[in-house]
């Protein structure tokens, strides 16, 4: 009872407090109600009831959730607009003509926009019913797993057929044509100049002749033919591939006691596999040798360099790859150079921490993000902005999910910290607002305990309130939404 008088009251005063007048400077009672300027970017920001409500706008964009239940997202300008109901229970997403609702991954209604304006709209419930309607009826498609069904472009197939799945399938991609009666087990497979059928897993054969086709640029290339071949799958096959071009390629199979493969750019010999393996990479300048693999690793080469004593220590290194591991993930260290990005990663014991350094080595910009579960997730982009949050309990896994930062960061955040370069702006919030500290080159703003505290300093003076009350000599310049002017 005492805890809903409580809320009550609370309810009511964060009514009074929005009640102000709209020309009415920002009001500080925080964590009851606060609003502020924001940080990083141009914009405004209002946050109520501690973490539980919060709305935002910036440029065109806007922002109002209640975390982490429910978000709502906006950007008139590019016709766009999010919902996250308990994500990731329940999803909306819209783009112009583009929607789409989702249900987890299992349930997914979507209409979608195409270059020849015609809307397709799609309903899934995965993995039982699939559906698409569409202006054009070709477009059109319906499917009852396992019963009967028609698919376009769904599940990496532009075509699938089925009756009694699995007892019929037929799919088609690009020109291949596959039948299945059932799957996986017997199949027929035809297209341009290809031919096959299998008997898995006891004998499978297919052929292709050497084809042509015309590129994007009207220009007219060969594409490579091949042949294969696989008896009681996985232990013997034969493949050819690469018909018809400068580097035809050979393998033979008889596992697990060999592996040989022959082309005119690599050459690799697999004994008693996958354990043991001598590869020389002709193409890529460089020797490797597994044994036994991947416990113990060589390479030697322009290519690649690679000592491994798995698990207690490996150092893996390409042209623009680098890779350090230390017992097993302990330790953990990769970079990647590939102008203009040259980005860095440590990990200890996975996600424990995590740090990743990114430059861009023509500009000369940098951008950091470190995370130690669950303490901590620290920022910096591009442009120098900083953020830091203090108690991260979510964002070492899923660092680049909007959804996340939106709808559960607001929750658990019990320190949030951000710094601006460019305007040489910065703010500090502690528990949701209870205190708050933002300054910038001439101004400074500090509120404590619900407003009760407050100190602003400008170029026309200091100014003091404690319990709402001026404090000084000098009232007139106190803030318009200040109780005490």
């Amino acid at each position: 009872m005492f805890l809903i008088k409580e809320l009550i009251i609370c309810c009511l005063a964060v009514c009074c407090l929005a009640s102000q007048p709209v020309s009415a400077e920002p009001i500080h009672a925080g964590p009851l109600y606060d609003e502020f300027d924001l940080t990083l970017t141009p914009g405004h920001r209002k946050e109520a009831a501690g973490p539980f409500f919060y709305s935002e706008d910036r440029e065109t964009q806007h922002q109002w959730a209640i975390p982490p239940f429910f978000s709502r997202t906006t950007d008139p300008s590019v016709e766009y607009e999010e919902y996250d109901f308990l994500y990731p229970l329940l999803t909306y997403d819209r783009f112009g003509e583009e929607t789409r609702w989702q249900f987890f991954q299992l349930f997914a209604f979507a209409t979608g926009g195409e270059q020849t304006d015609k809307t397709n709209h799609r309903f899934t419930l995965f993995p039982i019913y699939f559906q698409q309607r569409s202006k054009d009826p070709s477009q059109n498609y319906t499917a009852v797993v396992p019963f009967y069904g028609h698919l376009r472009n769904r599940l990496f197939r532009d075509e699938i057929n089925f009756v009694m799945m699995p007892f019929y399938v037929q799919s088609r991609k690009h020109d291949v044509i596959t039948y299945n009666m059932p799957y996986p087990f017997f199949h027929l497979r035809h297209g341009d100049g290809l031919k096959g059928w299998q008997l898995w897993p006891l004998v499978g054969k297919e052929h292709k002749d050497i084809t042509t086709k015309t590129n994007g640029f009207g220009d007219v290339d060969q594409v490579p033919g091949h042949d294969k071949l696989f008896i009681l799958w996985p232990f013997f096959s034969e493949t050819t591939t690469g018909i018809g071009s400068d580097n035809e390629a050979r393998q033979h199979a008889f596992l697990p006691f060999y592996i040989l493969y022959r082309s005119r750019l690599r050459d690799s010999t697999s004994v008693c596999w996958p354990f043991f393996t001598w590869t020389n990479d002709r193409e890529r300048k460089y020797r490797e040798w597994d044994g036994p693999w991947p416990f113990i690793v060589f390479a030697r080469g322009e290519g690649k360099t690679i000592n491994r004593f798995w698990p207690i220590y490996s150092h893996a290194q390409s042209t623009n790859l680098e890779s350090n591991v230390y017992l097993g993930m302990l330790y953990k260290y990769n970079r990647i150079k590939s102008a203009p990005l040259d980005r860095e990663r440590t990990r200890i014991m996975y996600f424990l921490y995590d740090d990743v350094r990114e430059k861009n080595t023509e500009t000369g910009q940098s951008a950091r993000r470190a995370a130690f579960l669950p303490f901590y997730t620290y920022r910096r982009d591009l442009n120098g902005n900083q953020r830091l949050q203090i108690l991260s309990v979510l964002e070492p896994f899923l660092p680049t999910n909007k959804s996340i930062e939106r709808d559960y960061s607001p929750v658990y955040a019990l320190w949030r910290s951000e710094k601006n370069p460019t305007t040489h702006a910065a703010s500090q919030s502690l528990l949701w607002n209870l205190y708050r500290r933002q300054t910038a080159p001439e101004t400074k703003r500090i509120s404590l305990l619900f407003g009760l505290f407050q100190y602003q300093s400008n170029p026309e003076g200091k100014h003091w309130c404690v319990c709402y009350i001026p404090v000084g000599k000098d009232k007139s310049n106190l803030p318009k939404g200040s109780p005490g002017r």
